[in-house]
């Protein structure tokens, strides 16, 4: 799919932004590496939010959750540069660190597991990592999203992460989107405490 370029701006200031990250591209769609983009594709459909305006190095939508006003940002600059989009989406629209929500993959959970931080190393994450670099701050809260870990330790770790879901894993992957949609409700209301409580593994 081809998206336009706009000009454009959305209008107002934003409660909270949610940032789903991964790799751009018709080949990476169903990889374990595009965890959060397949999180935060559901989360918008739920709420009918067209994640489709091309700004900032990014795919963005504009809508609203638990009437909370959202942005939700999918970078297109590749994973181990995701903190340049988010940064200037940040900059831009003046949205504290503290509501910027990540989702991301993480290797040391089962698929169909996340868990809930409020702010924390990037535990190995390179697009977390960047993140933090660009935002100078680790005090935002993320979802991590489990895509299992590697077979075996001579296993290469990037070949991992690219690889695609087994049938079994792609549904424990629609399980834990669920979780992540329920979790990011919360959070936008200010519950962190309720989300990870109800939806941490």
């Amino acid at each position: 799919m081809i998206f336009k370029k706009t000009t454009k701006d959305y209008g107002g200031s934003f409660d909270y932004m949610i940032v789903g990250l991964g790799n751009p591209g018709r080949q990476y769609e169903t990889t374990r590496h595009n965890a959060g983009f397949i999180c935060l594709d559901l989360l918008s459909e739920k709420h009918g939010i067209k994640i489709t305006k091309l700004k900032f190095k990014s795919l963005m939508g504009d809508g609203r959750i638990n009437g909370r006003r959202c942005l939700l940002l999918k970078p297109q600059t590749f994973m181990n540069l995701s903190g340049e989009a988010v940064r200037d989406a940040v900059e831009f629209y003046k949205i504290p660190v503290e509501n910027v929500i990540v989702i991301c993959d993480d290797i040391s959970l089962d698929p169909g597991k996340i868990r809930i931080r409020r702010k924390g190393s990037a535990g190995g994450q390179n697009g977390m990592k960047n993140i933090i670099y660009h935002l100078k701050s680790d005090n935002f809260p993320r979802i991590k999203v489990g895509i299992g870990a590697k077979p075996n330790p001579e296993y290469d770790l990037a070949d991992w992460v690219l690889s695609r879901f087994s049938s079994k894993e792609a549904k424990l992957i629609k399980e834990a989107a669920d979780k992540v949609i329920g979790a990011a409700e919360y959070m936008v209301k200010g519950n962190i405490d309720k989300a990870m409580s109800d939806f941490n593994s």
